[in-house]
């Protein structure tokens, strides 16, 4: 007997993440290997979060804090909010979940960039809701046709600032001609996961005045500036009527008791922060530098990550790379069939990346 889904989730295309290290190295027979392709920390995280967890091991036979005081305290206290506009998820694609299933009834609409972070669509679907693309202009979030796509029945408009995958950014300006445009009960989803990592004052920041526009939603991470992908925390800052309907439908212990003690320890740590965005800056300009010698277009960036036309296909150029022990993304898979995005790395790494670009397009082109 075969049970049928829903029609919605049979729709779902599944999400695809970046094979871990220890897979790749298993599967290539490789002692070393450098992987610049799921815009991860390559710095690690502050010894503070390693010295927090070790303090914390021996209570993990304990439930954590259904909502964890202490990190919801030190964000406030950051962003100058209440702790009552905070939720805390199990990474920030937990909280795009509950944003899915706490607002949109069946049929009704969610409005999002493509290509974007899969998780936007998948959430909209799992919650019976329609999920409307707007194609990139220009490897640029289509503002405007946005705004084109707005219809009685829509709910939410997710918004990624800097944008995943092409490192292209929404200024103030631009936001705040695009709010204006938008219905007063439709909620604005700002995915800021890379803002840490922004070097142009024009770019909007939705903290800059917090909680300014009731409609505005904030998504925000631990994973990428602070190191803490493994551990899964994530937080949404928002309208205090929001955070107590996520509050009221998210799992009770969705954040285990270690990704609460990393957190908060990750936060008291603002000198290995901001040596993580400088190493981050440094290795954009000198992958920039090389990159230009060698006449490869890369895309402007503003996050941890960038584009680069190596006009070949990028499939080809990323499975070629893997011999030499280097994983980066093709972006084939988004439509952009000669386009790799990668993250930066230590100094090292953007070295060995450099070195097996050459020695590939070498090859490929003999």
């Amino acid at each position: 007997m075969k049970f049928k889904c829903s029609s919605q989730i049979e729709a779902i295309k599944p999400y695809e993440a970046g094979k871990p290290l220890k897979e790749f190295a298993r599967e290539y027979k490789m002692d070393k290997v450098i992987k610049l392709a799921s815009n991860e920390n390559a710095l690690g995280f502050s010894p503070r979060v390693h010295d927090a967890v070790i303090r914390n091991l021996s209570q993990m036979n304990r439930y954590p804090e259904p909502v964890p005081h202490e990190l919801c305290q030190k964000l406030a206290q950051k962003f100058n909010v209440s702790k009552k506009n905070i939720v805390i998820g199990n990474g920030s694609d937990d909280i795009i979940a509950l944003l899915a299933h706490g607002y949109l009834n069946p049929g009704e609409e969610a409005l999002m960039p493509l290509p974007s972070f899969l998780m936007y669509e998948i959430s909209v679907r799992t919650a019976k809701g329609k999920p409307v693309m707007v194609p990139l202009v220009d490897f640029t979030t289509n503002l405007d046709g946005l705004i084109e796509k707005l219809t009685p029945q829509t709910r939410m408009v997710f918004i990624t600032n800097p944008f995943n995958p092409t490192g292209a950014s929404i200024t103030t300006d631009d936001f705040n001609r695009f709010a204006q445009k938008v219905p007063d009960d439709v909620l604005i989803v700002v995915d800021e996961a890379y803002i840490e990592f922004v070097r142009d004052a024009a770019v909007y920041n939705s903290l800059a005045r917090p909680l300014k526009d009731k409609r505005i939603v904030t998504l925000r991470t631990f994973s990428k500036a602070y190191g803490l992908a493994g551990f899964r925390v994530g937080y949404g800052i928002m309208d205090e009527q929001i955070a107590q309907i996520l509050n009221r439908i998210r799992q009770p212990f969705n954040v285990n008791g270690l990704a609460q003690v990393a957190a908060v320890a990750a936060l008291e740590d603002d000198i290995f922060l901001n040596q993580s965005i400088t190493a981050t800056h440094d290795g954009l300009d000198y992958l920039f530098s090389e990159l230009n010698k060698m006449e490869i277009e890369c895309l402007p960036t503003q996050a941890n990550f960038f584009m680069l036309n190596v006009k070949a296909d990028a499939t080809k150029v990323f499975e070629d790379m893997l011999q030499y022990g280097v994983i980066v993304r093709s972006m084939k898979s988004y439509g952009y069939n000669t386009y790799l995005r990668i993250n930066t790395g230590t100094m090292d790494e953007n070295s060995a990346f450099i070195d097996a670009l050459k020695q590939v397009l070498q090859k490929q082109a003999r």
